[in-house]
Order: structure tokens, then sequence, then C-alpha cells
């Protein structure tokens, strides 16, 4: 992920999109995931909003794509929700893993060495 406050990215397949959801408001949101490349792959769910829904009219689940997004955060009746809202994504055409940075997993911290206990893990 990158390091300037507020804008982050991440790189990965599109796993699903969600059809687009308008509210009595008129507020319009779409949600999708992402499959990252790593040891141990994570699902990624982000939204788009508004006018940014436009910006899943030209992916379809197995395209890589590079997501920039802003981490939200809310509270309602004392519960926490902490939304990653997409504002722009770039379709990588021919993508390979050698890319840089792409395909590499982070240092995994495990206490005592064992891997074994962590392939049950819900998460």
């Amino acid at each position: 992920m990158e390091s300037r406050p507020g804008n982050f990215e991440l790189e990965g397949k599109v796993k699903l999109i969600e059809d687009l959801r308008t509210f009595d408001s008129g507020f319009t949101k779409r949600e999708f995931v992402i499959t990252t490349d790593e040891r141990f792959p994570q699902d990624i769910k982000f939204e788009v909003i508004k006018d940014k829904c436009a910006l899943l009219d030209d992916l379809k689940p197995g395209d890589t794509t590079k997501v920039s997004f802003n981490i939200r955060g809310n509270e309602f009746k004392e519960r926490y929700y902490v939304n990653l809202q997409a504002w722009k994504l770039e379709k990588k055409e021919g993508a390979s893993n050698s890319e840089e940075g792409f395909g590499e997993a982070p240092p995994q911290v495990v206490e005592d060495g064992n891997l074994d206990d962590m392939e049950d893990a819900p998460f």
C-alpha cells in the first residue's frame, strides 16, 4: 500500500462485481471484490459511489486491476464501520506477476515458526 495519508493502492484480480444499488434518497453505490496475489490471498471488498459507479463498467471477473482508494469509517448506533471507497481503477492489460511489488507476499510473523495453525484460521 501507498503511504500518503488517505490515499491507498492495491492490485489484484477482480473476483466479484455486484449490481448497482440505488437508495430512496437517490444515492447510488456498487461493491466489488479484489483478490490479492500473495502467499495467502485476501479477498478485499471495495465500494464505488455516485458517478464513480461507472468505473466498473469496463471490468469483469478475472481482470487484473489497480485500485486507488480511501478508507472511510463511521459510527452508527454505537457500532463502527469501515469502508474502502475506490476512486480510481486501472485495468492492467497483460499484467504479469513480475511487475514491481506484485506477487510478493509481505513477511509473515509466525510465533514458534509454525505455519500449520494458520491454515485453519478463518481470516
